[in-house]
């Protein structure tokens, strides 16, 4: 293995590091703290554990922040390692990854007021008006922010796919799972309520969590050599 292979796999494993913090902060931070705080259709417990569980609520919060800075920093990991294999779709996947990275802080900002203005001393009546509205801005930040999450996941899949440095079929579920966080948000603020929409998100699942797995134990492929013939 030359010094250049090895800094790329150098470079890919730290970029499985991010991405397995973006994963286990948003497993945490979403699945886990989130409906322990925010509770659907039901506002009134939700200023009530803002206000009784204001450790929790605040401790979700820095989930939030762990979210939106791993989410960065694997984008520019990303770049960084596949810039030269192919450079307008990594910068795609860096763009679009940054992005979404901002639209959740736009969430963290409405998780910091909704703690706020649960602890303030203003009537009941106008701390429910408040906090519907942040956690309007918190639900619809995801929700958008899954078409950014979508659009990340497709240039990496290709770049995996076009250049085989990784497992052809790792890029393919790349490019499903993205296209399935984008159909999963049209529909979804379509007004459309079928069960199986939250299936189209499930490829990308398991194309994360494979190219995690896979940037931690092989790293990157080394570039291929062209297949010559000699002449007769």
């Amino acid at each position: 293995m030359n010094d250049q292979q090895k800094e790329l796999v150098r470079t890919a494993r730290i970029t499985g590091v991010w991405y397995l913090a973006l994963a286990i902060s948003g497993v945490v931070g979403f699945l886990l703290l989130h409906p322990q705080i925010y509770v659907s259709d039901d506002l009134p417990q939700t200023v009530a554990n803002l206000t009784e569980h204001e450790t929790i609520a605040r401790l979700r919060l820095l989930f939030e922040f762990a979210i939106v800075i791993s989410q960065a920093l694997a984008a520019v990991y990303f770049f960084k390692l596949f810039k030269d294999i192919n450079h307008f779709a990594s910068w795609a996947l860096a763009a679009w990854g940054t992005m979404n990275a901002g639209v959740i802080m736009i969430s963290a900002i409405a998780m910091g007021g909704a703690i706020n203005v649960a602890n303030t001393t203003l009537v009941v009546s106008d701390k429910l008006i408040l906090i519907q509205i942040f956690v309007q801005i918190i639900k619809n930040a995801w929700g958008v922010g899954s078409l950014f999450f979508g659009l990340w996941l497709i240039p990496m899949g290709y770049i995996v796919m076009s250049s085989q440095r990784m497992p052809v079929w790792l890029g393919r579920t790349l490019i499903i799972g993205g296209a399935g966080y984008i159909a999963s948000a049209f529909l979804s603020y379509a007004g459309l309520r079928f069960s199986w929409i939250d299936l189209l998100t499930v490829p990308a699942t398991v194309g994360e969590f494979w190219i995690i797995c896979y940037l931690f134990i092989f790293g990157i492929r080394p570039q291929q050599s062209p297949v010559t013939f000699p002449l007769e």
